[in-house]
């Protein structure tokens, strides 16, 4: 095995996060991208602390998500910014139901979780397009059966959920409002309406 520069390694790692189409780790950038060099995962890690400090105030960041490191842009610059760079990326983000959103907030907090149980909860039937759509996404995905009568499947998150937005783990999910907060916030929106 040859040693690397840091230098050289600084340089193939910024590369490497700005040609990837997904996170990556350190894992995968020591097996798959310096596997002719002799490199520790430390300084490795040392490399990306450097890399994150010398973007941070830039267009650009590279953030840590939960598969791995990537560039982000629009989220962190500031709103008036954003509005021009959303501009030049012609394709247009999904538009999701309140349905299929209420169905994944519902996943992501109480998992796992079976259909009937987010039916329940909701007071309507989850459309088979909504759990098709969230296991299409890689957004969710059955962990198991529960062990009552008909082993109904057992909903929870993925790793490319929280990729998706930008969270390393679940705990970076906001905190839930009590319900009697959310009736408050309610009537506060009707009354301004």
């Amino acid at each position: 095995m040859t040693y690397i520069e840091r230098l050289k390694l600084s340089q193939l790692l910024e590369a490497a996060f700005f040609v990837s189409d997904s996170p990556l780790n350190i894992k995968q950038l020591k097996t798959e991208l310096l596997i002719n060099y002799k490199v520790s995962h430390q300084e490795i890690r040392e490399v990306i602390n450097e890399l994150v400090i010398k973007y941070k105030d830039s267009g650009i960041n590279l953030v840590k998500v939960a598969s791995g490191y990537r560039f982000e842009t629009i989220t962190t610059l500031s709103d008036d910014l954003a509005f021009f760079v959303a501009k030049l990326n012609k394709e247009k983000a999904p538009k999701y139901s309140r349905a299929l959103l209420e169905t994944l907030a519902l996943i992501a907090y109480k998992q796992p979780i079976t259909r009937g149980e987010i039916e329940e909860i909701r007071g309507v039937a989850v459309s088979s397009y909504i759990m098709k759509t969230l296991l299409e996404r890689n957004w969710v995905k059955v962990v198991g059966n529960k062990e009552v009568p008909g082993r109904p499947s057992l909903y929870a998150t993925t790793k490319e959920f929280l990729d998706y937005f930008s969270l390393t783990s679940l705990t970076q999910l906001p905190e839930l409002l009590p319900l009697a907060d959310l009736g408050a916030t309610d009537k506060t929106i009707e009354e301004m309406v």
